[in-house]
């Protein structure tokens, strides 16, 4: 009983007070990195978990990150599987309180510090500026959530469709998703 206790409350890995701080600092970092949704900062996120801590395989990193974004609600819980697969409860509180705290600290503080100068130029430069760097984060998430198929020119021609199809159409996403289930299930993109 006090094995399966421990297995929910630490994960598989169980890690040590050490080791969920370390956890923590790194999503508590990345929170303030954030610049257009919690999803941009996976690929750090990936390189921690898998590359430098090898806590994940970069199979099971995908998995957490599709598996949250195919659930209803907000995309940032993505985060709060990839914490309760490298620590159970408390990997995933660690990785949750350090993503959201200083964030929803900072946009509360700046949002009314920014509202109240929405008129002068550099806030209108800052926010202008915000727009390629969270493209190119976007891009870089991709990147790194297409690696387990990128050996396969199925699915990397099947990720290519999709991102035309997004680009030159008002198709919702969510059928490009059920497209990419369902030759995934078949097994047509190996």
């Amino acid at each position: 009983m006090m094995a399966l206790l421990h297995a929910l409350l630490f994960g598989r890995i169980g890690l040590d007070a050490q080791g969920l701080l370390s956890l923590f600092l790194h999503f508590l970092l990345l929170s303030l990195l954030a610049v257009g949704g919690a999803i941009t900062t996976a690929p750090d996120m990936q390189r921690f978990v898998v590359g430098e801590r090898h806590w994940l395989s970069d199979a099971q990193f995908t998995a957490s990150v599709a598996l949250a974004q195919a659930a209803p609600g907000p995309n940032v819980l993505f985060v709060a599987v990839v914490g309760w697969n490298v620590a159970g409860l408390a990997g995933m509180f660690a990785t949750m309180v350090g993503t959201l705290l200083p964030s929803t600290a900072l946009a509360l503080t700046v949002t009314r510090w920014g509202a109240q100068r929405r008129e002068s130029r550099a806030v209108r430069a800052f926010t202008s500026g915000m727009a390629p760097l969270t493209i190119g984060l976007l891009l870089a998430t991709g990147w790194v959530l297409t690696a387990p198929s990128r050996a396969h020119p199925g699915a990397m021609l099947l990720v290519l469709a999709t991102v035309l199809a997004m680009l030159r159409s008002k198709i919702s996403p969510l059928w490009m998703m059920a497209i990419g289930a369902a030759v995934g299930a078949l097994g047509l993109a190996g």
